[in-house]
């Protein structure tokens, strides 16, 4: 009896081994491919442009902790393949570790492309970003310009300077856009006044918008666009009119969502929450956004900067152009 009870035991073990062997392991979920994934890496910025569309000209405040943004990304990363992943806020250069997120980015999805999104204007804050983004070989900068007047390129031409510097010595590659060129009002008003446009046409809204492929990690969640994933840290900040409660219902895709509400998600062109933005361009001259001489103690630019050579060390220079 003991014989028998062995040689079952020796023939269950051997079977199982050939079987394990064997087995064919599960299939892979497929990624849903995603053009793109926009993140703030802060809510602050040193701009003041008005009407922005991630109300960054509101004064909001908070760098977001890079553990946090793990967490985040490890929650997509398995489910969705990101082609482009745009670093933005805000102004990303004001976060300290700007250049680490490059490499958590890079982490989760290895195949995408990175794009830091910056006004430029603390640039020279980050002496290890060029480096960073040479070694990662598929990210680059886009430097976005806000105004053509004298005063701001004045401002801006150290930050050129630098910016050549990087270009030079990195081989770092910079897009420049002017995107004060063709601005558009996303909404009426400022601060507690502000309101919705709601011209009743959401699939017009939805034809005309910039960011309509713009999706947001926030909060861990995927956000149809930024107006709509930042509005609530308008409501939390100011008395917004009722007129935007039915916005403030928008209800972000979660973590623990099937494949088929990804897929749904995605593939949603227009839906209601459109009609909070104009169903036309409503174009308009974007004033200066930076902040006036009567703004000087907290703003963060305020003096025009020393012309500096740009061989010579940057920091001390570029510092006027913004609090510490």
């Amino acid at each position: 009896m003991a014989q028998l009870s062995l040689k079952r035991a020796f023939l269950m073990s051997l079977f199982s081994r050939v079987s394990s062997a064997f087995r064919i392991p599960p299939p892979k979920r497929k990624l849903r491919p995603v053009e793109r994934m926009e993140l703030h890496v802060t809510h602050a910025c040193n701009l003041t442009c008005e009407s922005c569309s991630h109300y960054s000209n509101h004064g909001h405040r908070g760098n977001l902790d890079l553990e946090r943004a793990d967490r985040w990304m490890k929650a997509w990363s398995d489910r969705i393949a990101v082609e482009e992943f745009y670093l933005l806020g805000g102004e990303p250069t004001i976060h300290p570790h700007l250049s680490e997120f490059v490499i958590l980015v890079r982490q989760h999805w290895p195949a995408a492309h990175i794009r830091i999104v910056t006004n430029g204007f603390f640039l020279y804050r980050h002496p290890d970003l060029p480096s960073t983004l040479a070694s990662d070989g598929n990210a680059d900068l886009a430097l976005s310009i806000h105004h053509d007047g004298a005063d701001y390129a004045e401002r801006l031409r150290p930050i050129l300077d630098l910016v050549a510097i990087w270009q030079r010595d990195h081989g770092t590659t910079v897009h420049t856009w002017q995107s004060h060129q063709g601005w558009t009002r996303r909404y009426i008003g400022f601060g507690a006044t502000m309101l919705p446009f709601e011209d009743g046409r959401p699939r017009q809204s939805w034809e005309i918008c910039p960011a309509k492929h713009c999706t947001q990690l926030y909060d861990g969640k995927l956000w149809k666009c930024p107006p709509l994933a930042y509005l609530r840290l308008q409501k939390a900040k100011y008395d917004l009119s009722e007129k935007w409660d039915p916005y403030l219902r928008y209800r972000p895709l979660d973590q623990a969502c099937t494949d088929s509400e990804l897929d749904k998600f995605f593939a949603l062109e227009d839906e209601p929450a459109c009609s909070m933005c104009s169903a036309e361009r409503r174009r308009h001259p974007l004033p200066s956004p930076l902040p006036r001489p009567a703004q000087a103690r907290t703003s963060t630019i305020s003096r025009t900067p020393l012309i500096i050579r740009p061989e010579a060390s940057t920091a001390g220079a570029l510092d006027s152009l913004g609090a510490k």
